[in-house]
């Protein structure tokens, strides 16, 4: 039986989730090595959850140094079949101001040489990608931004990248004027993976900041920063709770079967260790 059905990750300042209850903590062994913390097994408003800290507890991991393979793989093998994920992003628009929630639609990609798919060593499969959020889980986000009253914003696009720097004045003003939305460095791995792993994936990006493009950016302090990040992250746990009542039990998203049609590699072909080290992802499409 699955210990869980959905999975939040916490980003910068989501450590944990107030209000899950009869925690446990349980450290999943994946074929990609270790995931960033142990996870969190608990019950949330009635619902079976597994809440994971994207860069551990106490914040000791950075954006390229995260194992996003080992993070989502012990999320499906817990049984999870949906993931809210929470990130803090700077803003490119002057109307998404801090304090603000973004539902973005769509991710750009600027990071260099991360892995972000559990396909290679002999088998390789092309999902599709061009909707990478699950309507569902946003839908269910979007009912618990209104009804916790936070300004939230549905839709625009999510550049990730590499950091842990920030941007130059002169990417940031580029990033705007390819009309992007909001930047962050996290979330794009998990996304493509968790289609991969046929689980439904939304981001609730909490922004924080305006990035270096701003006019009054230089007067923004790291204490102001932190000051939002905290507030944020008092209405992402609002949101993320309230979500709960939205998600159907059963999934009739597409998500479920993106592998249906995406291994090209001939089943002969592929090797028994591949074979055995993906059987959580590929074993029901082998048969």
């Amino acid at each position: 039986m699955a210990q869980a059905e959905i999975g939040i990750i916490g980003g910068s300042g989501l450590y944990e989730m107030a209000g899950l209850t009869g925690v446990r903590e349980v450290r999943v062994a994946t074929p990609f090595g270790k995931p960033s913390d142990a996870f969190r097994l608990g019950v949330l408003e009635g619902r079976r959850v597994a809440f994971l800290a994207r860069h551990g507890r106490g914040h000791v991991i950075s954006p390229s140094e995260i194992n996003f393979r080992a993070n989502i793989y012990g999320m499906k093998k817990l049984g999870v079949e949906r993931i809210l994920s929470v990130s803090a992003v700077g803003s490119l628009r002057e109307d998404f101001r801090p304090m603000d929630m973004v539902l973005p639609s769509q991710f750009f990609d600027r990071t260099r040489g991360r892995v972000s798919t559990f396909f290679d060593r002999g088998i390789v499969a092309h999902i599709g990608f061009a909707e990478p959020m699950c309507p569902t889980v946003v839908e269910a986000l979007a009912k618990a931004s209104a009804e916790a009253g936070v300004t939230t914003h549905q839709g625009g696009t999510y550049v990730c990248m590499e950091g842990p720097a920030f941007s130059t004045k002169a990417e940031s003003n580029t990033y705007r004027a390819w009309g992007i939305d909001v930047i962050g460095m996290t979330n794009l791995q998990e996304a493509k993976l968790a289609r991969e792993a046929e689980i439904c994936y939304a981001t609730l990006a909490m922004v924080t900041d305006y990035d270096c493009w701003h006019p009054a950016h230089e007067a923004v302090t790291v204490s102001q920063v932190i000051e939002y990040l905290n507030r944020n992250v008092a209405n992402a746990q609002t949101i993320l709770r309230g979500s709960l009542a939205y998600l159907p039990k059963e999934r009739n998203c597409k998500c479920g079967s993106a592998l249906a049609h995406a291994i090209l590699t001939d089943r002969r072909k592929i090797p028994a260790q591949t074979k055995k080290r993906l059987s959580l992802l590929i074993g029901k499409y082998l048969k």
